[in-house]
């Protein structure tokens, strides 16, 4: 915790700074030690995005955070150690202030997973029921290893997916705003003139003509329709069905949805290795990444694969019969199956995806590129024909 104190040197210099200590009392004990008298002193308070907007820890800095404490943790150093040094040492106020909760819970006896379940807005819930288990089979340091890599993995695949879809998103949205600004402040300044000259509009122009009157009229709907469909869409979300839906969209959606596909088959092997390899049982290996693969119709055949497994079936039978799990996962956790080597099996299979998902990211940015360019110039461009058209014919006129 930080302090923010106001003192007196003793030649009686008035002094005033900031100071990091685990209570109010050891800030105090620390300053009288460097022979200062304080005269006011109080727990800082800063504004934090993390916090205020209740956010995740970034992945650079919980990565780090995984492994630094691992290491503490291989290197003998108890928990409660641990925790009160990598609270010391972290710079992110979110991650600080959980940690600094967790010291307390830890010193009145509370396991260490139990004191990261209360910390949802930091510790994901796959992290703390692998933090159980590094507690119970006595291998938490190679856990936190493990996730740390399982993290890092992680935000680089879906940093793959985000770079692919980052650019015609990007393009697609100026083209947009561009479009709207001819339309509306560009284009109506030909209209007077066009009238002037009394001479007939080609019918295209007519309709560009047309087009920017009714932006001009009605640009308030097209906004408040724009707000309502996002608060319509967030209340729907709600609604596991609707969910569902969406969820196959972006699976089937032509050529993009490939890369969604591919991307969410990563996260439910790479998940589910992870957490076979740390003795997780697989019943509860299954529920858990049914909760965190982040699409509706993966979670849908992992519940039935969590039922078939609880009746004594294989746990590829449901997916044998659905489209979402490609044939080749569902081999290599059959082999896996007989083997015992499921663990081994997943996590060659989530290898093959993720230089898939890398592959094909790369395709989309190589071909997608230029079909933006084209949209954007030929829409832009469309626009600005159906003025310079007109304009041809009334110089050629007034020669």
């Amino acid at each position: 915790m930080d302090f923010q104190y106001v003192g007196k040197r003793m030649s009686g210099e008035r002094i005033k700074g900031k100071i990091d200590a685990d209570s109010k009392h050891r800030a105090l004990n620390e300053l009288e030690k460097q022979g200062l008298l304080i005269t006011r002193i109080e727990e800082t308070k800063p504004w934090n995005k993390d916090i205020i907007l209740n956010k995740r820890v970034k992945n650079k800095d919980f990565v780090l955070f995984l492994r630094q404490y691992s290491t503490l943790i291989h290197a003998g150093i108890t928990i409660t150690d641990a925790t009160n040094t990598m609270s010391k040492q972290t710079d992110n106020y979110a991650l600080r202030t959980a940690l600094d909760d967790m010291l307390k819970q830890l010193e009145q006896g509370v396991s260490l997973s139990t004191a990261a379940e209360k910390h949802s807005n930091v510790f994901p819930e796959l992290l703390v029921n692998m933090i159980h288990a590094g507690e119970v089979s006595g291998k938490l340091d190679e856990i936190l290893s493990q996730m740390a890599d399982y993290y890092e993995k992680e935000y680089r695949n879906k940093q793959k997916v985000v770079s692919a879809l980052l650019y015609p998103s990007v393009v697609g949205v100026i083209t947009l705003v561009l479009s709207v600004f001819l339309l509306v402040f560009i284009v109506p300044q030909f209209v007077t003139m066009f009238h002037s000259f009394g001479e007939e509009i080609p019918p295209y122009t007519q309709f560009i003509l047309s087009l920017s009157d009714w932006l001009g009229v009605y640009w308030w709907s097209i906004t408040l329709l724009i707000v309502l469909l996002v608060f319509l869409g967030k209340y729907m979300l709600r609604y596991d069905s609707f969910r569902f839906r969406i969820d196959t969209y972006k699976l089937r959606f032509p050529f993009l949805g490939v890369l969604a596909h591919k991307g969410a088959l990563v996260r439910m092997t790479q998940t589910l290795s992870t957490l076979v390899n740390s003795a997780v049982p697989i019943l509860e290996a299954v529920e858990i990444t049914e909760k965190v693969v982040g699409n509706k119709v993966i979670q849908e055949v992992l519940h039935d694969s969590k039922e078939s497994l609880s009746e004594g079936e294989s746990i590829t039978k449901p997916m044998k019969n659905h489209w979402v799990i490609p044939p080749l996962i569902i081999q290599m956790m059959q082999i896996g199956e007989k083997t015992g080597t499921l663990d081994q099996m997943l996590a060659k299979a989530a290898s093959f995806y993720e230089e898939e998902v890398e592959q094909l990211s790369n395709r989309i940015k190589t071909l997608v590129e230029p079909l933006m360019i084209i949209v954007l110039t030929f829409i832009v461009g469309g626009i600005i024909t159906a003025v310079v058209i007109p304009m041809f014919s009334m110089f050629e006129n007034l020669q």
